[in-house]
């Protein structure tokens, strides 16, 4: 990558709202600076739906978001980053936009004008959909429950403003086309009678000469764009010097809006000539025909592989680029776009122009947000610095777990529930229950795309629709990563076509009933054979073969982090997005071979551990992966908890609720989050609130006893009513007095896992990514609990009292304030920020440890033209003492190549001369991780 790249030395994350915005950020620039952050890593600012609190749902790329702040505000808070040498890296979202309230002027045109829109391509619509009655339409699925209910309770209501006619639903303004307006005009004259002015005779006539809004040839549309506007203005000067047509329109209006028999015939009408077809939310899952992020109605996919479509998205952000303002850019869902090497290739050659670099030159530090699956690595044709990080997240978690335990971890777990759970089974059912329930629509289309491309050989005409379809969601049920990169016309590369043999492989094993014929078919329409003696139609396979990819992503999304995840709670530390819950940690050697294959092929890559879409916070996740450390006592007290707290279930259908599964999450979710200190009668009542809110959650995206679509109020009550009940405190209440002494004991051991996943952060090869808020003790929950506000204030006073004289055996005496993980993160993000080359190609060697408890340590050297680092920090903990530090590590030793070197701790400052070995009785004497310098000549 090109040195004129700002490489980030830590990115520091903040979530952008209307509670926190550019001034907010500006006033924090100091502190983050102070702290040792190079980079604010900024979620998207553009202009959003009003009231969101995360800025994916994008209304209008070209402009800032005025909950945030404005252009002056912006550049202030850049003006602040400048002057202390700091960067931003802003996340960007190509992939969708958000049409939930009438904000997005592209989509509103769409519904205005349908496939006569000069923005009709911009969205993935299908235009042509099996449904009849969509043909040319747009499906809204808007509605709370049936259109012809709404429409008979008044629900809709038509409105006219300056020259625009509207529909009213909720708080959504709707269009209505130009040409439909002739109901209202109409009407509106013959109550002007002989009065009527010829001028409103004229507008109407205009309207019946306007283009059809099913025309779509470039001259008839901007036909039409340039003719309704002239007629627009016209009714606006019409109305204004006779208000007479003014009454008698906001009259007919008035009556097609009275609650009669006559006025509904007539409003439905009106609204059935529309572009869109309103309906219920529930039959999008069927319906739908334009494309979303995920199952998201309110988020229309656009089609970012269209030349004009980039142009307009990116106008503001090549401005930035270009004026210095953003450094980096993060790249929302990359995995939804249709040639994803093209879109970034195509952004870096946009990014060179607007900072005057030749256009063959990669001019900006660039990250894609991608999920990896099991054994995945991202793409290196890809001219980007590496992905967000998620996977790290998993790497670094997994090496704290004792995979000796997974045995006796998964039999405890079988007997709590009752029966036994296979995590690959799981996906593949979850999977399969997304594209029934939430996305059936997408597979539906794609069912039928498949059966047009079977019409177009008689070799393959004989299959049937269904038959189709069912291939196609076997297929993706058996997907095992979340989409391959195909791009029509060019070679398939060999790890595609490995993973759809795969894929293929499980879709025939589990369906020996289905004619296997018809996934050889499926296979050469995805990799055509070289001399294919039965050709299909090749435009419409490479339409098929992109469609098939956009939707294998968001459906394993759906089904694994969003079903699956929630389903199998063996130990949920490893459910988290990038993890693999049925692998049980990770092996100390694998751990080092991902950390020299990152230095070797994305060495400026994000290292994440808490971001605003993990599962669980990074402090939360170290707790329970204790649990791997202890399972006999987890075991033990997950029994007896469950027995002191029987009676306490709610019996709802035969069952008890919550549920076994249910509540051994529960059970985790606790000694996960448990506070560190008492707490009064106000913070138990919030933190009693935040468990509800996250069980009512995960009993919804789990889809077992409740869900989103068909949420069991009954059992969602009765699983929160448990909780508060097994929360409050009294005599009377036994499970409190035996859960705390296990919560201490898992608190103590998380605080260890805690630091050394910091420290391992902070030193591995890629870019440490903060979350904000997380440089201490954060036991937050899934969204929105994550996005609670940060005490900064709190933060700074801290840090500032921790100066540079620290003494760090105080720090670990006090270790549940925090400081102890903020000295920490200062130390070393200081420390990186002042010797940058060492982490950004620094050699990696790791250091396999001697004696009794050489298992339970993770060492490794880097070094760089001289300069090295020796870093140790425990694992496993809970065999060697607490704290792990001193005597208790006995014989243990580090086996040093050079004689004579010297080493001082970045942490404590005490110097250690290394013959041969290094004791971490002594390294650690008094501090349970250390990050050692050599002092040795060069």
């Amino acid at each position: 990558m090109n040195s004129q790249i700002s490489i980030p030395s830590a990115t520091y994350r903040f979530q952008f709202h209307q509670g926190f915005t550019f001034q907010h950020a500006r006033e924090l620039v100091p502190y983050l600076h102070d702290l040792g952050i190079s980079h604010v890593y900024a979620s998207p600012f553009f202009k959003a739906t009003p009231g969101s609190t995360h800025g994916y749902d994008v209304v209008d790329h070209n402009e800032f978001n005025p909950e945030v702040g404005s252009r002056e505000e912006f550049e202030a808070f850049s003006a602040e980053l400048k002057q202390r040498g700091m960067s931003l890296v802003v996340d960007f979202v190509p992939n969708h936009m958000g049409i939930a309230e009438s904000q997005n002027r592209w989509w509103l045109d769409v519904l205005e004008n349908g496939p006569s829109s000069p923005y009709a391509r911009f969205f993935d619509i299908d235009w042509h959909p099996l449904k009849r009655e969509l043909e040319s339409k747009v499906l809204l699925p808007t509605l709370g429950e049936q259109y012809g209910r709404m429409l008979e309770k008044g629900e809709f209501q038509l409105e006219y403003r300056d020259g625009n006619f509207e529909l009213k639903v909720y708080s959504l303004r709707l269009p209505i086309a130009p040409r439909t307006t002739r109901r209202i005009l109409q009407p509106a004259a013959e109550l002007l009678g002989d009065e009527v002015p010829p001028e409103l005779a004229s507008i109407i006539s205009a309207l019946d000469h306007l283009p059809p809004r099913t025309e779509t040839d470039p001259q008839k549309i901007a036909e039409r764009t340039r003719e309704k506007q002239v007629i627009r203005d016209r009714l606006i000067r019409l109305c204004g010097e006779v208000p007479a047509v003014a009454d008698a329109i906001q009259q007919a209006i008035a009556e097609l809006n009275a609650p009669n028999s006559t006025s509904f015939d007539r409003l439905d009408a009106l609204i059935d000539e529309q572009p869109y077809r309103l309906s219920s939310w529930k039959t999008a899952a069927e319906e739908i025909n334009y494309r979303r992020f995920f199952d998201v109605n309110t988020l229309a996919a656009i089609r970012m592989e269209l030349p004009e479509v980039f142009e307009a998205a990116h106008r503001l952000l090549l401005e930035l680029i270009a004026a210095g303002h953003v450094s980096g850019v993060r790249i929302d869902h990359i995995d939804g776009l249709a040639n994803p090497r093209e879109y970034l290739a195509q952004l870096q050659k946009q990014a060179a122009l607007a900072r005057q670099l030749p256009a063959d030159q990669n001019a900006i530090y660039l990250l894609v947000e991608k999920i990896l699956g099991a054994g995945e690595h991202l793409r290196t044709g890809w001219p980007i610095h590496g992905t967000t990080g998620y996977e790290f997240a998993a790497e670094v978690g997994g090496v704290l777990i004792d995979r000796d335990a997974e045995r006796m971890m998964t039999e405890s777990y079988k007997r709590f529930i009752g029966f036994g759970l296979d995590f690959h089974e799981i996906v593949y059912r979850s999977k399969r229950l997304v594209m029934q329930v939430s996305m059936a629509s997408e597979v539906n289309a794609l069912g039928q795309l498949l059966n047009r491309l079977s019409e177009s050989h008689r070799w393959y005409r004989d299959f049937t629709v269904n038959a189709l379809t069912t291939a196609v969601r076997e297929v993706i049920a058996c997907f095992p990563v979340y989409r391959t990169y195909l791009v029509p016309g060019e070679p398939a590369d060999s790890k595609d076509t490995r993973i759809i043999a795969r894929a293929l492989a499980a879709a025939r094993r589990r369906n020996p009933a289905l004619e296997l014929t018809v996934f050889d078919f499926l296979r050469d329409v995805l990799l055509p054979p070289a001399d294919n003696p039965h050709p299909v139609d090749e435009e419409l396979r490479a339409t098929f073969v992109l469609k098939f990819q956009q939707c294998t992503g968001p459906i394993t999304a759906k089904g694994v982090e969003d079903t699956a995840f929630y389903v199998y709670n063996r130990l949920v530390a490893l459910n988290e997005v990038g993890g693999e819950p049925a692998t049980f940690g990770t092996a100390l050697e694998l751990f080092h071979r991902q950390n020299a294959t990152r230095l070797n092929d994305f060495p400026h890559s994000l290292l994440a551990t808490s971001t605003h879409d993990t599962k669980r916070s990074e402090d939360m996740r170290a707790r329970i992966a204790a649990l791997s450390e202890i399972p006999q006592e987890w075991a033990r007290a997950a029994r007896r908890w469950h027995t002191l707290n029987l009676k306490l279930q709610r019996e709802i259908d035969g069952e008890g609720a919550p549920d076994a599964n249910e509540e051994y999450l529960l059970y985790q979710s606790l000694l996960g989050s448990w506070p560190l200190a008492p707490m009064n009668d106000a913070e138990r009542a919030t933190y009693i609130e935040r468990i509800q809110a996250y069980l009512v959650k995960a009993l919804h995206e789990a889809k077992v006893n409740s869900s989103w679509i068909q949420p069991n109020e009954t059992w969602d009550q009765a699983v929160s009513e448990f909780a508060a009940a097994i929360l409050k405190p009294g005599r009377r209440n036994r499970f409190l007095a035996a859960f705390e002494p296990l919560a201490e004991r898992v608190a103590q051991l998380g605080a260890i896992n805690s630091l050394s996943q910091v420290v391992l952060k902070l030193t591995v090869p890629g870019v440490p990514d903060m979350y904000q808020g997380s440089e201490m003790w954060d036991f937050s929950l899934v969204d929105p609990d994550n996005r609670r506000p940060v005490d900064y204030a709190s933060r700074r006073d801290q840090l500032s009292a921790l100066g540079e004289t620290a003494a760090p055996a105080e720090l670990l005496e006090h270790w549940r304030d925090g400081r102890i993980k903020l000295f920490i993160t200062h130390k070393l993000l200081r420390f990186r920020r002042e010797h940058p080359e060492l982490f950004a190609g620094g050699s990696y060697q790791p250091i396999e440890a001697t004696g009794k408890f050489s298992a339970c340590c993770v060492a490794f050297r880097r070094e760089v033209a001289g300069k090295r680092l020796l870093v140790i920090v425990p694992r496993l903990s809970s065999r060697v003492g607490f704290p792990p530090i001193g005597e208790r590590w006995q014989d243990t030793e580090l086996p040093l190549s050079s004689v004579g070197e010297v080493w001082r701790d970045l942490f404590t400052g005490r110097e250690h001369a290394a013959d041969t070995n290094l004791s971490l009785a002594s390294i650690l004497a008094d501090f349970p991780v250390a990050v050692l310098t050599d002092l040795s000549p060069a």
